[in-house]
């Protein structure tokens, strides 16, 4: 048994996971935590991360650091994505980490960012729908995972990934440049709905989205999409892992939180408050990637690059 520690720094987020991996695979977890740093405030449009959100990352960071040393983890890793990888000054950040975590961050391709949410995304499948009492999602699956400045789209099945695409398209930096009204236009939805569909073009290219057998949506919006579908009183990431949301709920849940204000999201009771600004473009991107390629419904998963990252690092 290896006990490790998975750190996920993302655009919006900051993601802990302490965990112990047997020999044979799967994971126990001893804790998760997430918290909303929105690292990537304002890249988009500045190309740089924002002395206060690396303070904010920071604060977190230590943190994290200090209780993967009190529960025993005997090693480390930290993963950054889109935010870090498009900041003209990620040597500020990567300081930043060594000095509060005594090592450097990953600054992964979005390659690697997708096949290490491949990994935590398959690994449960089977398992999250038995707890639902269905049969598991066929293979080979379309992994996708929404982040707050990028989306990774990964093809594969058992024997693991066959083609995979990261493109600039995330909650954060899609509202940044367009949803500025509360709640938005229908032309910043229209031009948001633009982008989205110019993005898929190259996935589409390099992805053969065809062949998939099943959709398996990742990260935060999904998951929020996924609760307010299934009419939740409360977020319970037991009810939502493995469930599987019609297209067309997805095309109801996306309207009504761009139809909504800032007031009304926030009232949500499964809503993280760290999501509110930013769930409409979210779960804009997942409607339109499902008509866009003609997908049915989505098989929801809470595990991802955080659980990938811990995963590959006990087999190193």
């Amino acid at each position: 048994m290896t006990r490790v520690a998975a750190i996920d720094c993302g655009t919006n987020s900051i993601r802990l996971l302490v965990a112990d991996v047997p020999p044979q695979g799967g994971h126990t977890d001893l804790l998760r935590r997430m918290e909303v740093v929105r690292l990537g405030q304002g890249v988009d449009a500045t190309g740089r991360l924002a002395p206060e959100a690396i303070e904010r990352t920071r604060v977190v960071l230590a943190e994290y650091a200090a209780q993967a040393r009190e529960l025993g983890a005997t090693d480390v890793r930290m993963v950054a994505t889109s935010a870090t990888r498009d900041a003209a000054n990620r040597d500020e950040f990567e300081a930043m980490v060594r000095a509060t975590l005594g090592r450097t961050a990953d600054v992964v391709t979005g390659r690697e960012e997708a096949e290490l949410s491949f990994l935590g995304a398959t690994g449960s499948l089977a398992a999250a729908a038995a707890s639902h009492g269905l049969d598991p999602a066929p293979a080979p699956w379309l992994v996708v995972d929404i982040g707050g400045g990028s989306t990774e789209f990964v093809l594969g099945d058992d024997d693991g990934v066959l083609a995979a695409r990261s493109v600039d398209i995330g909650c954060v930096r899609l509202t940044e440049r367009h949803l500025h009204d509360d709640p938005p236009t229908a032309e910043q939805i229209a031009r948001t709905e633009r982008d989205i569909r110019a993005a898929l073009a190259p996935v589409a290219a390099e992805v053969p989205v065809g062949k998939a057998a099943s959709l398996v949506g990742l990260a935060g919006s999904v998951t929020t999409v996924a609760a307010l579908a299934l009419g939740l009183p409360a977020y319970d990431s037991v009810a939502i892992h493995g469930s599987r949301i019609p297209v067309a709920d997805v095309r109801r849940v996306s309207a009504d939180l761009l139809a909504a204000t800032r007031e009304r999201r926030a009232a949500e009771p499964v809503m993280h408050p760290g999501r509110v600004d930013v769930i409409g473009a979210g779960a804009l991107i997942l409607r339109v990637l499902m008509d866009e390629f003609a997908l049915a419904e989505v098989t929801v998963s809470e595990h991802d690059i955080l659980d990938g990252i811990a995963l590959r690092l006990a087999r190193a």
